[in-house]
């Protein structure tokens, strides 16, 4: 796993993980954090911490997992950025969830100075990581994709090239647009099956086991039955991503009306207050059919272990 050198930016929950995996891989890879502290522990997998972005310019292949496309532009471009004093990697690879168009405006840039752009986002969370079920869409040049795709790989239990441009960040939008409704629906026959008796954890065991299950469904079921509601994903961030599939919708002339449903759901459950994770749509849920849930108190597996 040494044939390019690797740079990583971006160090927080998702990133950590993800370059842990590369350096565990035994990837040549130097990592930056705004906050150095945040990467030095990864220096125990083999990583090198490096003080400043330009550290990574001579790197093969960068990759960028930040908060928003204003951080990939500045981490990049910036004045002190990876590029800012004239060295340039071969590749950059971003996985931060961003819009189209800020993709598309990032992809320009790089193309103007020679250099291939692979949009890369993921479907996933630290856990999900750790586990080594991340799963991957990228979209970019294919040659490009063929020199990075062992390392994301490696990051997780595959990677699906779905073809140039930014066809990835469709393919996530669809993603977590298919995340809401399923996860909405998931808590209306949970809430169904427990108002007619049935125990939460004991349907949820039923639903996992049949070809409706999931390993989305299995990893749910311990917060379902538990209500456990640390956050993996916010019902803000999931709104957002509801709007961008809405938006591309109408961008193409597809009708989503199960889409619109869901969208209203999740602001109801906004509305109300509730800002852990994005299934607390089952107290919603629960509240709405007129009963009061507690947690099962069971030990219940999630599928990724």
């Amino acid at each position: 796993m040494k044939a390019h050198r690797l740079g990583w930016i971006g160090i927080g929950r998702m990133g950590y993980a993800m370059a842990e995996r590369l350096a565990k891989a035994g990837c040549d890879i130097s990592v930056w954090n705004r906050t150095k502290s945040k990467a030095e522990p990864l220096a125990k997998s083999g990583a090198k911490v490096v003080d400043a972005l330009t550290d990574l310019a001579g790197c093969d292949i960068v990759f960028t997992m930040v908060s928003t496309g204003k951080d990939v532009k500045e981490v990049l471009f910036g004045p002190n950025g990876v590029m800012s004093k004239g060295k340039a990697p071969k590749i950059v690879v971003d996985s931060t969830s961003i819009s189209l168009e800020e993709s598309a405006e990032i992809r320009d840039k790089l193309a103007k100075q020679n250099i291939k752009f692979l949009s890369a986002p993921v479907s996933g969370n630290a856990k999900v990581i750790k586990a080594g079920k991340l799963t991957v869409v990228a979209s970019g040049p294919k040659d490009a994709f063929d020199a990075v795709a062992p390392y994301l790989e490696a990051i997780g239990q595959g990677v699906s090239y779905v073809g140039d441009g930014e066809l990835s960040r469709i393919a996530k939008i669809c993603h977590n647009v298919m995340l809401g409704v399923v996860i909405q629906n998931l808590c209306e026959i949970t809430v169904l099956a427990e108002k007619a008796g049935m125990q939460r954890h004991a349907f949820l065991d039923f639903l996992n086991k049949s070809v409706m299950g999931s390993m989305f469904t299995r990893y749910k079921t311990p917060a379902l039955s538990n209500l456990d509601f640390h956050v993996t994903f916010t019902p803000e961030l999931l709104r957002k991503d509801i709007d961008l599939g809405l938006s591309a919708g109408r961008q193409f002339g597809v009708p989503m009306p199960l889409t619109s449903l869901t969208r209203d759901m999740v602001q109801t459950l906004i509305g109300n207050g509730y800002d852990q994770d994005f299934s607390q749509l089952l107290l919603l849920q629960a509240k709405a059919s007129g009963i009061e849930l507690k947690s099962e108190n069971v030990q219940v597996g999630d599928g990724l272990s």
